[in-house]
């Protein structure tokens, strides 16, 4: 929400006056305070780290980060509607679908750059504290780099969830005549930097809240920990080939190790008690969510019409949250008075629909009665009426009611009213929002509490949390409208405290939240056209995306004239 995080928005009005450290050393003072003199406030050196949040607001973007790892995965569909061709794209978004995507992937290259961004700025940053680090206390010296240092990973992260060998840098400088840096690598700089930076960040509470809300905490550092740990082998992570600080981190001589890790990390934030479970489920994805306990990292919305946008490397990037225009059908506009019409696009894949139980909040629901639901649900299917209560029809076939069905008959020709939408994200019926205003939820305590049930089960060391209350509150809003909660959850999903049963379970609960690729690849399913519908590649390097061609293109040459940068394994190298 934009009203909150106000040292941010502070932090844009303050970039001339804290960005021009070089030339103000030059300058002449005749009274007015140097930069020296402002890094001695605490308040300012908020301010200045603060803008290294700026690049992270292209992150959930459908020709992003977001679009890509949601449309690989089983959980997300754009499929090309017929007659009118909307989505058709050159087959972009069905080649994303069905795993034929190519070095040539505008979003690919989106991510790269917008990434990349994010950590130069934060190494920017770093080398600004280093400068006036006399100015600074020790205390807050290292609090605000540790801040940086989390961001730079979380960017990298991304980076590397993706593409795998990727240009890790930890200063500002140059270095683009280094070949790319293998993945065991990556991971063990990430690790490296989160174990150190941890624990000299704030650790959440009632009183501080409100002040770190989307920045970076205790809490986001060890999220982001256990998920490298509870992933070390699905990155290509060994025992032998990695390389850890052991100064900071539990060491590392068994494949249970990284479980055993995994486990440490999420109870450090489970016994920090910064964080619980909601009761209702959408808490954490309302229009005004900044009251949310369980949400540990979130980018700050604003979804007011004045925007930033950046080409991208196919479509315009904003930094919107535009996830309910690009869900709703174009008819959902007359029954909620949206400011601008859906674009009728991301849908989810039948097979994924299915793995809800009938009165399972987070899916569909049994009600069937559309836009008239009484409820509250995750995802939409049913007619859809307009404000006046009246059916609407077919924007195409206006002689057909407007149904939004489950299934998706063809990704080549789907109809209109094809796919279960998303909804778990409050729609505005306002009309006062051109964009969404929720504030985008990328780390909640839930998945916390299930890395830890997982790498339990996978050979970690530590005591299950299963029956825990914060547990009990988990299970039981996921069955909340019916008499006896707990027991509807325990006949739905019997097997949940099985490997396969918390693949399934951590769909329905992180649904378009950033998560299923990784866990798809973990649990060896990415692959698999048996599990992920639609696809038709089931090539393994397909695990990692192709380096993007314009990036290579632009590689620095050997003194033999060969690129340094190099394609991933299985796509094509030729420049």
């Amino acid at each position: 929400m934009k009203k909150i995080f106000i040292a941010l928005m502070a932090a844009v009005l303050a970039l001339p006056l804290l960005t021009s450290c070089d030339r103000m050393l030059e300058e002449k003072n005749y009274g007015n305070p140097t930069t020296a003199d402002l890094m001695t406030n605490e308040s300012n050196v908020a301010l200045l780290v603060g803008q290294c949040y700026a690049e992270v607001k292209w992150l959930h973007d459908h020709w992003g980060y977001w679009g890509v790892v949601t449309l690989t995965a089983d959980e997300g569909l754009c499929p090309t509607r017929m007659p009118d061709k909307d989505w058709a794209d050159g087959g972009y978004w069905r080649n994303l679908n069905t795993h034929n995507w190519n070095e040539m992937g505008g979003a690919f290259r989106n991510i790269w750059n917008t990434t990349i961004a994010g950590a130069v700025l934060c190494n920017k940053l770093i080398k600004t504290l280093n400068d006036y680090k006399s100015s600074m206390s020790d205390k807050v010296y290292a609090q605000y780099v540790g801040e940086l240092e989390v961001m730079r990973s979380y960017y990298y992260y991304m980076l590397f969830d993706c593409f795998g060998r990727i240009p890790y840098l930890e200063e500002f400088v140059d270095k683009a005549g280094d070949p790319l840096m293998e993945p065991c690598l990556v991971w063990s700089h990430l690790v490296n930097c989160l174990e150190k930076n941890a624990p000299n960040l704030p650790c959440v509470n009632d009183g501080n809240r409100a002040l770190n809300y989307g920045r970076a905490t205790q809490g986001l550092a060890y999220a982001l920990l256990a998920r490298l740990y509870l992933n070390a082998e699905s990155f290509d992570c060994t025992p032998a080939n990695i390389k850890i600080d052991n100064e900071h981190t539990t060491p590392i001589s068994s494949s249970a190790d990284f479980y055993t890790n995994c486990v440490r990390c999420c109870d450090a934030i489970i016994n920090a008690g910064s964080y619980t479970i909601e009761p209702d489920y959408f808490t954490n994805f309302k229009i005004d969510n900044t009251g949310s306990k369980e949400n540990i990292f979130v980018i700050v919305e604003n979804g007011e019409a004045n925007i930033d946008e950046r080409a991208g490397s196919d479509g315009m990037m904003l930094n919107k949250l535009r996830i309910s225009l690009l869900t709703l059908n174009y008819n959902h506009q007359k029954t909620y008075g949206m400011l601008e019409t859906p674009w009728n696009g991301f849908c989810a894949r039948p097979s994924f629909i299915d793995r809800y139980a009938a009165s399972d909040v987070r899916g569909p629901g049994n009600e069937g009665l559309g836009t008239n639901n009484t409820k509250q649900w995750g995802w939409f299917v049913g007619p859809i009426y307009d404000a006046t209560g009246k059916l609407c029809k077919d924007k195409d076939e206006e002689e057909s009611d407007a149904i939004i069905v489950k299934d998706v008959s063809d990704l080549a020709a789907a109809s209109d009213l094809e796919g279960a939408r998303s909804i778990k994200y409050e729609i505005d019926k306002s009309g006062k929002y051109k964009y969404s205003e929720n504030d985008f939820v990328l780390f909640r305590y839930a998945d916390v509490l299930w890395m830890k049930e997982e790498a339990i089960l996978r050979g970690g060391s530590g005591t299950s949390g299963y029956n825990s209350d914060d547990f009990k509150t988990l299970r039981k809003r996921a069955f909340a409208y019916d008499s006896d909660p707990a027991a509807a959850y325990a006949a739905a999903y019997p097997n949940v405290l099985t490997l396969n049963g918390i693949l399934d379970e951590r769909g329905r609960e992180f649904a378009w939240e950033n998560m299923r690729r990784r866990d798809l690849i973990r649990f060896d399913k990415f692959n698999k056209s048996d599990y992920v519908q639609f696809v038709t590649a089931t090539d393994n390097y397909r695990k990692w995306f192709p380096i993007p061609y314009k990036i290579l293109e632009k590689s620095v040459r050997d003194e033999n004239g060969k690129a340094v940068w190099t394609q991933n394994p299985g796509y094509a190298t030729s420049l």
